[in-house]
């Protein structure tokens, strides 16, 4: 069992766009190990693999004790009239800032033997399901907030001690 160090805003790998894994690629679960064992952390909700510096497309979750992973993940729905939340992410460590998540979402893709997989729900799971598709996108939450939160936001972490 593997943790892996999570990358922090400024790492290229955060902000490219994660290549899909090939059903059936061994070394795919190396990976997958990797990201189950990142996110048991207590505080965690997703890990994607940008985010332990592997440029592929999975992510794994642990939400209401629910804990898996997802391997080429798309956005299949997203309901309800999109709400302001507070969020945080591991690679901007120390800040939440409010931002427009949908309270439903829907993604489809793979487990490592290529079976569909579909995960949905409201609430936590909704936020990050967003959040790591957006992650595995090369998208930071930080991306989609309002213009003078996002000022902000980038003047706070141009202050921050691990910048």
């Amino acid at each position: 069992m593997t943790e892996r160090p999570i990358r922090i805003f400024g790492d290229p790998v955060l902000k490219t766009v994660s290549d899909p894994i090939t059903p059936g690629d061994e070394s795919a679960r190396a990976l997958i190990t990797d990201l189950v064992d990142s996110v048991r952390v207590p505080g965690r909700a997703g890990v994607a693999a940008c985010q332990i510096g592997v440029n592929l497309r999975a992510f794994s979750y642990n939400v209401e004790g629910r804990i898996g992973y997802i391997i080429n993940p798309v956005i299949v729905e997203l309901g309800g009239e999109p709400r302001v939340i507070e969020e945080g992410c591991l690679s901007v460590p120390g800040f939440y800032f409010p931002r427009l998540r949908y309270p439903f979402a829907r993604v489809t893709g793979i487990d490592l033997d290529g079976a569909p997989v579909e995960l949905s729900g409201e609430g936590l799971m909704a936020q990050a399901l967003q959040h790591e598709v957006d992650h595995l996108d090369g998208h930071l939450y930080i991306d989609g907030l309002d213009k003078p939160t996002r000022r902000e936001a980038m003047r706070l972490i141009r202050e921050s001690d691990w910048f």
